[in-house]
């Protein structure tokens, strides 16, 4: 057993989160574990290496997804931060509204909104992706979803970010998202039943815990997760829909004229960039890996990027294909804690692929900007400056 790779690179620098790709490029070539002292942290590169351990949650828990003290405290309870046994039964509570079954119902209503939407931004000739886009449609099918309108509404998309923020390392971000993070907290340890919508999922998370289905005072750590996991990721991979679509033109011709590629399209985008930048585990015993031990204790992070873009995984995995399908991408996680919310997300961005598919002929992008973020990775401003209508 040898001491693992180090690198001097800071994960969570401004120009490495803006494009981390040269990174992760970098530090997969190094090894499959990577320790970087100045992150206190071992990072795991490589496409098998970052499978085996979101599945394996006896050596890596999930009591440290975060990469600070405060930020794991709150979260302890969840079903985010907790390990089989207990896992398994807060996460049957959050999955039982977001089966295909339960979502069943709400395909009509996403695909209906997302087509109204998107024509009337084609039928417009030039838009501003992200907002008028990328964070107007998941925030009102999320309001629909868990029953709140008004000031809740109006707060989502500052509260969403903040939520993922606080998961970072100690740095400004962080400390300056943690107020806006309480805040959402708040609003969903003291919500009731009676503030949502009849009929909402929302409000049927109350009448579980009413039922006796689930443990008293959960329904507000539910609803927590669904806001505080679900908005933000969803608004960077819709806004990378339009960005890649807008770079590769010849693809969205191919999915055009084959309107069935849209899920197949949807899997490249989360692979090629994966909304999450890094997320936490806590190796439990020392793990030996690739003949590298990682110590007991140690915080890991999970480069999903990395992994989604190795070459002893994916053929050209810098090539951008929406005939590739990758179902097995590492962007929804893996393993017992696979990203609970994924059948909703995939709704959603079907939906605005296929919007995108059946009104917009052509897509021309002018100003883009990305903002340094912790964990999540999307766009802050995507000039869309001409849109032909199909």
């Amino acid at each position: 057993m040898t001491a693992p790779i180090e690198s001097n690179i800071d994960i969570w620098d401004d120009d490495v989160l803006v494009d981390p790709y040269p990174t992760y490029a970098a530090l997969r070539e190094q090894a499959s574990v990577v320790h970087l002292p100045k992150n206190d942290l071992y990072v795991l590169t490589r496409y098998d290496v970052i499978r085996d351990a979101l599945g394996d949650p006896e050596a890596f828990s999930s009591s440290s997804i975060g990469f600070n003290p405060m930020v794991n405290e709150a979260l302890q309870g969840t079903s985010l931060a907790s390990d089989p046994p207990i896992h398994t039964q807060l996460r049957a509570t959050l999955s039982q509204n977001l089966t295909p079954r339960a979502l069943r119902g709400l395909k009509v209503v996403i695909d209906e909104k997302a087509d109204k939407l998107v024509a009337e931004l084609a039928a417009s000739g030039s838009f501003e992706a992200i907002d008028a886009l990328a964070r107007a449609f998941p925030i009102e099918i999320v309001a629909d979803l868990i029953g709140f309108s008004g000031h809740v509404k109006a707060n989502m998309l500052r509260w969403g970010q903040a939520a993922m923020q606080v998961i970072g390392p100690l740095n400004q971000r962080t400390q300056e998202s943690f107020p806006i993070a309480g805040e959402l907290y708040g609003w969903c340890s003291s919500v009731t039943a009676d503030d949502l919508t009849p009929g909402s999922i929302g409000r049927g998370i109350f009448d579980a815990e009413t039922r006796g289905d689930i443990p008293e005072g959960s329904a507000g750590h539910i609803i927590h997760q669904y806001l505080g996991a679900g908005v933000d990721t969803t608004i960077a991979s819709i806004g990378n829909i339009v960005a890649l679509f807008g770079h590769h033109p010849d693809q969205f011709e191919l999915v055009r004229e084959n309107p069935e590629l849209v899920p197949a399209a949807f899997a490249e985008v989360l692979r090629y960039w994966a909304p999450v930048h890094i997320w936490g585990r806590k190796a439990t015993r020392d793990v030996e890996i690739d003949g590298v031990t990682i110590p007991a204790g140690a915080q890991v992070g999970v480069l999903f990027g990395a992994g989604n873009r190795d070459p002893r995984h994916y053929e050209n995995p810098d090539t951008f294909d929406v005939k590739r399908n990758p179902v097995d991408h590492l962007s929804f996680g893996y393993g017992p804690h696979g990203c609970a919310g994924q059948g909703l997300a995939k709704l959603e961005a079907h939906a605005i692929i296929e919007a995108l598919a059946r009104r917009v002929k052509t897509l021309v992008l002018a100003d883009e900007a990305r903002e340094p973020s912790n964990i999540t990775r999307s766009f802050e401003v995507l000039q869309v400056e001409k849109v032909v209508a199909a």
